[in-house]
């Protein structure tokens, strides 16, 4: 992953400063470094702007003082430092003693995202590195999604999050209520969708004891739980017409009642709405009130999906490594062929597919680089069918194994075969590795074939097959295909096989 940029690296150690400045060139910067007072004067060169600056040991130079002087530029921290540097939104990390490719990846990519950030608007406060980090990204798309939170965030004006499932519509309405003056309070998040109609109400605004069947003390709704703070309401489209009346009240009034009481609670609470349907047509199909739309609508923000945002991956690859990394105590690496190929995917479950897909390559390829023919076939550009014999199918279609007594069915009668048993042909008889490689041998069609898939298929059956004769013991089953234990378990390990298969 190649990045751009002017670097300036601030460390009075020779040695540590040469690694440094080897690690940044490697990955495509454009470093300075020397003498800390030599590299100072660059702050003040109009010809070499620096983008981005690592602090190491700089002797007697004041950081605080550094990052409020320069608001532009991108800071990194490369030592232990006894200044309150927390408050400054240009410092975007810390180098650890011992840094990986992962983590220096990752806070070059926040660096980037805030000189980008910086190009659209001054105002960035102290939750723009927070911000950053929450909508990875550095394409057009992304970056005004983030601009449109920026400009929002210190209003408390409603918001609506349009967008397809998975592209993180709830990381987009934490990141409001981050950088909002309410970021100290609760952030209350409801599925509308998840709750039965006949609970919402209890659920959004609490219940008195005894208001219904069941109800053997007080609840505490949600918008009470997120007093002085946010409300997210994701999946607002699903919300019955009944309860889209109630809601409208409380927008417009400020207030609320438990159910089974008639007094009044204020709300200070911030609504933010989510949805993948579209409301525009549900309003003209009547499902969706029009005055409740108008009131969510009030500042709309269009997530845009991962098919549209396709040079974003490599980055979010790499983040979805650095997160899933720690729970799974393990890392992964892609080539430039498997980059691409997910760059060419559809993604209709958008970044929760990507999260979900770089989760299982961990399990599956701990340490390991991930290739091509290491990605599950449907990203591949094969099709995952509902039939679990479809690909068995598919394979043997390649086939063009002759079976005794294909040419009588020419002559055979529906009509007259209804009731009666259907003698099928005999199987051809096969004896001995040379009769078996005949029975496999397929038939070049003229649309031909792939090979490669053709072939793993064959293994994956012959080794299913091991299995279960052996009843799961690999070493067994190694015997049986001829090959050795630890040849089998990286073809076990490749094709996701368990030993219970």
């Amino acid at each position: 992953m190649k990045f751009s940029g002017n670097l300036l690296i601030l460390e009075k150690d020779g040695q540590k400063r040469q690694s440094l400045e080897t690690i940044f060139s490697f990955l495509g910067l454009s470093c300075q470094s020397g003498e800390v007072q030599d590299c100072m004067s660059y702050f003040d060169t109009e010809e070499a702007v620096v983008d981005f600056c690592v602090l190491g040991d700089a002797g007697d130079v004041s950081f605080a003082e550094l990052l409020s002087a320069h608001k532009d530029t991108a800071f990194l921290l490369c030592t232990d430092n006894s200044e309150d540097l927390t408050t400054y939104p240009n410092l975007l990390g810390r180098i650890g003693n011992d840094p990986n490719y992962d983590e220096i990846v990752s806070l070059l990519h926040y660096c980037q995202s805030f000189r980008t950030m910086r190009k659209f608007s001054n105002r960035s406060g102290q939750g723009a590195a927070a911000l950053i980090k929450m909508l990875v990204g550095q394409g057009k798309a992304i970056t005004n999604v983030r601009r449109l939170i920026e400009q929002v965030a210190s209003t408390d004006a409603s918001v609506l999050i349009l967008g397809e499932s998975g592209t993180g519509k709830e990381v987009v309405a934490r990141a409001v209520h981050e950088l909002s003056n309410r970021k100290k309070n609760p952030f209350v998040p409801v599925n509308c969708g998840a709750i039965p109609a006949e609970l919402l109400e209890s659920e959004l605004f609490g219940h008195e004891k005894g208001a219904f069947t069941g109800a053997i003390s007080a609840h505490v709704g949600r918008f009470e739980m997120a007093e002085g703070g946010t409300i997210f309401l994701d999946e607002i489209g699903d919300m019955p017409l009944q309860m889209q009346v109630k809601l409208l009240r409380v927008l417009q009034e400020r207030q609320f009642e438990r159910v089974g009481s008639n007094k009044p609670i204020k709300a200070n609470v911030r609504v933010i709405a989510a949805t993948h349907q579209n409301l525009e047509k549900m309003v003209e199909n009547k499902t969706f009130r029009q005055d409740l739309f108008y009131r969510l609508n009030v500042f709309p923000i269009d997530t845009p999906p991962l098919r549209d945002r396709a040079d974003d991956i490599p980055l979010l690859v790499q983040e979805l490594v650095n997160r899933h990394s720690k729970e799974q105590n393990a890392t992964v690496r892609f080539t430039q062929s498997a980059m691409l190929t997910l760059m060419s995917n559809k993604w209709p479950g958008n970044v929760r597919e990507l999260s979900n897909l770089v989760e299982r390559l961990l399990i599956l390829h701990p340490n390991e680089v991930v290739d091509t023919q290491d990605l599950p076939v449907t990203y591949r550009g094969g099709k995952l069918e509902d039939d679990p014999y479809a690909e068995r199918m598919a394979l043997l279609d390649n086939f063009s194994v002759p079976m005794p007594g294909d040419s009588d069915l020419e002559d055979f009668n529906v009509e007259e075969a209804d009731n009666k048993p259907i003698e099928l042909p005999p199987l051809p008889v096969i004896d001995g590795e040379n009769d078996m490689a005949q029975a496999f041998m397929p038939t070049l069609t003229p649309d031909g074939i792939n090979l490669k898939d053709m072939v793993s298929n064959i293994e994956i059956n012959m080794i299913k097959q091991a299995l279960s004769q052996s009843n799961g013991v690999v070493a067994k089953a190694s015997e049986i295909l001829g090959l050795r234990r630890t040849t089998l378990v990286e073809k076990m390990k490749k094709y996701n096989i368990a030993a219970s298969n």
